[in-house]
């Protein structure tokens, strides 16, 4: 079927909207129509050639919509469900499956990066029959797209789309972040380097585990009032050099947990300062493919702080989405709030233009 899709042809390029071809799902795989499409910072990463990915190729992994038709052998969802998608979609039998990290799964990871589903190829092409490639295997930025089975969470009718949409990225990563990855408990002082669509969530999920003070750092003034509207109670400006502010709100000490999630090294090397001895330091933005980071190795061996990474919040996409979605049924869970405007397919380079002003908590594409 002919679909409409917003491509990447080559790095430091914009997205071109064109109509692609797409083919319907095989053995194992759901045909999704989309209702809207989460603007992350990880596809931009994409497009600047800092993630490596083959091209040309459709990006968007933050996506929710009606199942419109299903191949065979598949059981879990069917033709009319509302469904999340998940970018890291888990077999359940791996190694890491079987020990309780599917964010992990080896048997999706490996052609997911190489752009193709499991069978190790596309379902999309141009109009001249060349491939087009999949972004973490679901291509979210186009009306149509085909993805494995597991990647489809179902969901209740009752909850909208656009917010739905938002759980499959930013909101788990970033609850799951200070849930799971870092287990914040109740009382525990926690600082937030950053306050996009992650930080946000990283926030409110600081918040749902009891933890106080909770500060927020970031670049952009506007950021403040967002980010006490989803849990901070103080707010810095990154450009006041806050180490100082910091340690005097967590009794000299620093922060018993840091997180980072901007992706930066000289962010990540700022955040660790802020730790207290004994605490942990979280890294939760996505990092350029090959960067790296310079943090002392003595400093960390003799107060004893942690540097752990958190890949999509450590969560399990079949457990967890709904469990998240139940906490915004029930009011305890921001939502609605992060969407600050909403854009059409043809508007996607606006939309990240506006991103990566700071004007935006998230943005959404919406498909009619």
């Amino acid at each position: 079927m002919q679909i409409q899709a917003a491509l990447l042809v080559q790095p430091n390029r914009h997205f071109v909207v064109e109509d692609v071809l797409l083919e319907p799902p095989r053995t194992g795989e759901v045909q999704v129509k989309l209702a809207a499409s989460g603007v992350c910072h990880s596809d931009w990463h994409v497009a600047t050639g800092d993630t490596r990915q083959p091209m040309p190729c459709v990006t968007g992994h933050e996506g929710a919509g009606v199942v419109a038709a299903v191949g065979p052998g598949v059981s879990r969802v069917q033709v009319g469900d509302h469904v999340t998608l998940s970018w890291a979609p888990d077999c359940g039998e791996c190694f890491y499956c079987l020990r309780g990290q599917p964010n992990l799964c080896e048997t999706f990871t490996a052609p997911l990066w190489r752009g193709v589903l499991l069978d190790g190829t596309p379902r999309l092409r141009r109009l001249d029959g060349s491939p087009v490639y999949h972004y973490c295997g679901l291509a979210t930025f186009a009306d149509y797209a085909v993805v494995p089975e597991t990647a489809c969470i179902p969901i209740d009718r009752r909850i909208p789309l656009t917010v739905a949409a938002l759980v499959g990225c930013a909101v788990a990563t970033g609850v799951g972040a200070a849930l799971y990855t870092a287990q914040v408990r109740p009382g525990d002082s926690v600082v937030v380097y950053g306050a996009g669509g992650i930080g946000l969530n990283i926030l409110q999920g600081a918040a749902l585990c009891g933890a106080g003070p909770i500060i927020a750092v970031d670049t952009h003034p506007a950021k403040m009032a967002l980010a006490r509207q989803f849990g901070a109670t103080h707010t810095l400006l990154a450009d006041d050099h806050p180490l100082a502010a910091i340690q005097a709100l967590t009794g000299g000490r620093g922060a018993e947990h840091v997180f980072e999630s901007v992706g930066l090294a000289a962010v990540q090397e700022a955040a660790l300062a802020a730790v207290r001895p004994g605490g942990m330091l979280t890294l939760v933005g996505l990092a350029p493919m090959g960067s790296g980071t310079n943090l002392p190795g003595a400093l960390l061996v003799r107060q004893e702080k942690t540097v752990k990474g958190s890949y999509y919040g450590s969560v399990s996409p079949r457990r967890d989405f709904p469990l998240l979605l139940s906490l915004y049924q029930s009011g305890r869970l921001k939502l609605d709030e992060l969407i600050s405007r909403t854009y059409r397919l043809d508007e996607i380079n606006q939309a990240y233009a506006d991103m990566l002003s700071g004007r935006v908590a998230r943005g959404v594409i919406v498909f009619p």
